[in-house]
């Protein structure tokens, strides 16, 4: 069946898993995960594979084996079209609304190196800085992991040090649960977020890439 929106009992079920992150919680409602939340997810997902790419969903599980919480599910549930490792669309369903995201994910060594190359390169930095300032301008938020202070050997006035800061550089929105979540709008306003990110995305495939390190 094709993709008709996000019942409430999707986020009952997180607004519950937040307030009782256990196995019994998660066993004795799992008909709710799999009703109203993955189904919907895969469907959404495969609407939208057609355009750009297949995502694939997250598990529901936590790896708590080096983690202080040990709460064992997350709280929402995840899906991400990996065009190249750690760097394409992102999208999230959890108690508290929708997310939907794009851009790099990944910290490998090389990858920052080849990031802030591009960055630092007039002719491939300016293009990214417009892409942002245009992200911004219309309403997304820029996040990923930087530095607080500068990079070192990057100059104090550097045109784009705020971007330099950067070890991974994604735009995204939130929409909170409203009742146009329950519909195919959906659809509609994930393909059109994800199509704005689209330009910061083929950026990250061709500048950073996949990381060329052994796997640790």
């Amino acid at each position: 069946m094709g993709f008709t929106g996000f019942p409430d009992e999707a986020f009952v079920f997180y607004e519950g898993l937040e307030a009782d992150n256990s196995k019994t919680y998660f066993t004795r409602h799992k008909h709710f995960y799999e009703d109203a939340v993955r189904a919907p997810m895969l469907a959404l997902t495969e609407e939208l594979a057609a355009e750009f790419g297949q995502a694939q969903l997250f598990r529901p599980y936590r790896d708590v084996r080096f983690a202080k919480d040990k709460s064992p599910y997350k709280t929402h549930q995840g899906a991400f079209v990996d065009l190249t490792p750690g760097i394409g669309f992102y999208f999230q369903l959890g108690a508290d609304g929708l997310f939907a995201a794009g851009g790099c994910y990944t910290q490998a060594s090389d990858q920052v190196a080849r990031y802030r190359a591009a960055v630092d390169e007039d002719l491939t930095g300016k293009p990214l800085a417009d892409m942002v300032t245009a992200l911004r301008a219309e309403g997304y938020v820029i996040g990923g992991d930087r530095l607080k202070t500068r990079p070192r050997g990057i100059a104090e006035d550097h045109p784009r040090l705020d971007l330099l800061r950067h070890r991974s550089l994604h735009a995204g929105r939130r929409w909170e649960p409203e009742p146009w979540v329950h519909t195919a709008e959906v659809l509609e306003r994930v393909r059109a977020t994800w199509r704005a990110f689209g330009p910061l995305v083929d950026w990250m495939c061709a500048h950073v890439r996949a990381s060329e390190l052994p796997r640790r």
